[in-house]
């Protein structure tokens, strides 16, 4: 008899203090976009750092490829009111390719073009942190094209023992000329012709800090500072850049991290 009322007890304080839950959406994972409503007027914060947030409360925060095993996550209301949670984020295994015997040239690329590659990269970074406060991704997302599916995020390959960068897309195997869609509604913020790694490149702005980058492109279809709807014709599949075949390589960025374009789309 004690036993149970003490049982009862402990039920009812579990039940008295239960927290309530973020009021988001999405996989607590590496790699895991989260999309979030606050009451409109309301502050987030991710470990520490504040995020966009929309007239009407809405949000977004994401978690990189190897991101640390927990975030810190607030929500501060307009009535003063606090959600403070400290939640898990799932580790994923990601596929690692070996590759011995390979060229040094096609390891390393040449001093000559090192100059090149650092302004790129440094202009893609700049790219990246730049956030439009619309929040176009509401109008979810669709794959950019059909076909085989020939690499995935966070896989890595392992070239003559030199571990390279992560892969922080997804491949679509299909042949040149092949029409890339619009995977979300968004503003076309760079159609650039000829990056020395990613080739033809076209980035579709989603809000936010939300970005869609089309790799290895044969042509784009729009120009800079066009606004596009999801399923439009943007650009066509090629090889350019440092490939060996044609391919789509559809990459999702949220700022400086980069993220699973598989978990916004229906499974293949």
């Amino acid at each position: 008899m004690i036993r149970s009322l003490l049982l009862t007890l402990l039920l009812l304080v579990g039940t008295a203090h239960a927290e309530a839950p973020l009021p988001v959406t999405g996989p607590f994972e590496q790699g895991g976009l989260l999309f979030g409503k606050a009451a409109p007027g309301s502050q987030v914060f991710l470990d520490g750092q504040p995020l966009p947030v929309s007239a009407d409360g809405h949000f977004l925060l994401a978690f990189d490829r190897d991101a640390a095993p927990a975030a810190d996550i607030q929500i501060l209301n307009p009535d003063g009111s606090r959600l403070h949670r400290v939640v898990a984020v799932a580790p994923r295994r990601y596929k690692t390719q070996r590759i011995n015997g390979l060229p040094q040239s096609k390891v390393v690329p040449p001093e000559s073009a090192w100059e090149r590659i650092i302004a790129e990269r440094d202009q893609l970074i700049a790219l990246r942190a730049q956030s439009r406060p619309e929040t176009d991704y509401l109008s979810g997302f669709a794959w950019p094209a059909k076909g085989r599916i020939s690499g995935v995020y966070g896989s890595q390959r392992i070239l003559n023992g030199e571990p390279r960068q992560p892969h922080y897309g997804i491949d679509i195997a299909v042949p040149t000329g092949t029409p890339v869609l619009a995977p979300a509604d968004g503003v076309v913020v760079l159609a650039h012709p000829e990056l020395y790694f990613a080739g033809m490149t076209l980035v579709i702005d989603h809000g936010q800090g939300l970005k869609s980058s089309m790799l290895h492109l044969s042509d784009i279809l729009v120009p800079e500072g066009t606004r596009v709807t999801k399923g439009q014709p943007v650009a066509k599949v090629g090889a350019s850049g440092r490939v060996t075949g044609a391919h789509l390589d559809w990459r999702v960025s949220w700022f400086d991290r980069w993220i699973d374009p598989a978990q916004l789309v229906p499974p293949r």
